[in-house]
């Protein structure tokens, strides 16, 4: 006879949301690790492959070139109807690009001065406008690599900061993974832009570095709750280090979602509305990158640096025999665990006195059973007598006076 357990019940996605609003989850995301690092794997390869096969679409302020902008005054503008202006000056690899408003925004490789002012003739033309209207802006190649120089040093000395701050403020592993994190935000971030082909400009690269401080933000917050955590550690039968980090994760999993959210509502309202429905390029170059590695960001902060901490914590002496105790008494448990219940045996009633004054012997449960198993019929049971009885031989001694 085995023993039955209660069923166990299944929260749906209403009841999981729920859960998740009034901070009561238990979800294992140490234990998931692997299903992270295959998500996290697969984005870095597709991005490092587009990064490899398309590139990215430099501006002209790292390339260098020449840009006219202008207004189309009559009808709309027309990115066809502007390449056959330019083809008409002898420049037929352009880069055109439509902005709001009727605006028009044309990039090419650095021309000579007579070259451009036959272009900008021609576009004058096609928009209707004077000559004066047209701006016309020169950017030498070497202006585009101090460009370029100095925002991999920014990116350099952000890196050594955070990494000396994080040191001394937790220590050098969490250091570490919070690096190893950002490192994994770029990447995806710098592929989104190779894929969609959306051109790298200046505001690019201020974005890029607004979304590293924000996730460092959100990673600091997690790793805050790991050390408050810590001196807990082993206070719980079977815990383990990697156990009190999906611990402190199901804590702060509502305020991360929180900010992520709340950061990424104003950034979304910036790339439709500003980019989208207002045409303002400018805003779309900044705002893709900004939404990209928020969201990006918020994910690595959970299911990057997090696992990475927890997967070199488990390497120290102590975690590692902490580890192994919490493994040594599960196995104890599970071998020490009954299979099966035995029904309990009733205990047997006193039998009655028989005529000499002697008790006679009560049927134990082996002589039952074998009584049972030869066929023969087994004793009723015996009813408690339902008063005081004398003794059966002082009424024989009564008996006899008489």
């Amino acid at each position: 006879m085995t023993a039955v357990t209660a069923p166990q019940v299944r929260r749906g996605p209403l009841g999981t949301l729920r859960d998740i609003y009034h901070e009561r989850t238990n979800f294992d995301f140490i234990g998931r690790s692997w299903l992270w690092a295959l998500i996290s794997g697969t984005a870095v390869v597709v991005s490092v492959g587009a990064l490899v096969i398309s590139g990215l679409n430099l501006g002209i302020d790292f390339e260098g070139g020449t840009q006219w902008q202008f207004t189309v005054k009559s009808g709309d503008a027309s990115s066809g109807d502007v390449r056959n202006a330019l083809k008409e000056s002898g420049l037929a690899d352009a880069r055109i690009l439509i902005l709001g408003g009727n605006g028009v925004r044309v990039q090419a490789k650095e021309l000579k001065p007579a070259q451009s002012a036959v272009v900008t003739v021609a576009l004058a033309k096609y928009a209707g406008t004077k000559q004066s209207a047209v701006s016309v802006t020169d950017v030498g190649p070497t202006w585009g690599g101090r460009v370029s120089n100095k925002a991999l040093i920014a990116l350099g000395v952000f890196f050594v900061l955070i990494a000396a701050y994080l040191t001394f403020r937790f220590e050098w592993r969490m250091a570490l993974a919070a690096i190893i994190a950002v490192i994994h935000d770029i990447i995806i971030t710098v592929g989104v832009y190779a894929i969609t082909g959306f051109e790298v400009t200046p505001a690019t690269v201020v974005a890029f570095l607004t979304i590293l401080g924000f996730s460092l933000y959100d990673t600091v917050v997690v790793f805050d709750k790991i050390n408050e955590n810590t001196p807990s550690l082993g206070s719980e039968r079977g815990d383990t280090y990697s156990a009190m980090v999906s611990r402190s994760m199901n804590q702060v999993l509502m305020r991360s979602i929180n900010t992520s959210f709340v950061a990424l509502l104003p950034v979304a309202s910036l790339l439709v509305v500003g980019s989208g429905i207002l045409g303002a390029v400018t805003l779309r170059d900044f705002a893709l990158a900004l939404f990209v590695g928020l969201l990006v960001g918020a994910y690595s902060s959970i299911f990057v640096a997090t696992p990475i901490l927890a997967w070199l914590k488990e390497r120290e002496p102590r975690n590692a025999a902490l580890r192994e105790r919490s493994a040594a008494q599960l196995s104890r448990e599970v071998v020490g665990a009954p299979t099966s219940s035995a029904p309990s045996v009733p205990a047997q009633p006193a039998a009655p006195a028989e005529s000499d004054g002697t008790p006679s012997a009560a049927p134990t449960p082996a002589t039952s059973s074998a009584a049972s198993e030869a066929g023969a019929p087994r004793p009723p049971a015996a009813s408690p007598p339902s008063g005081p009885i004398a003794p059966r031989g002082r009424q024989q001694r009564r008996r006899k006076r008489r």
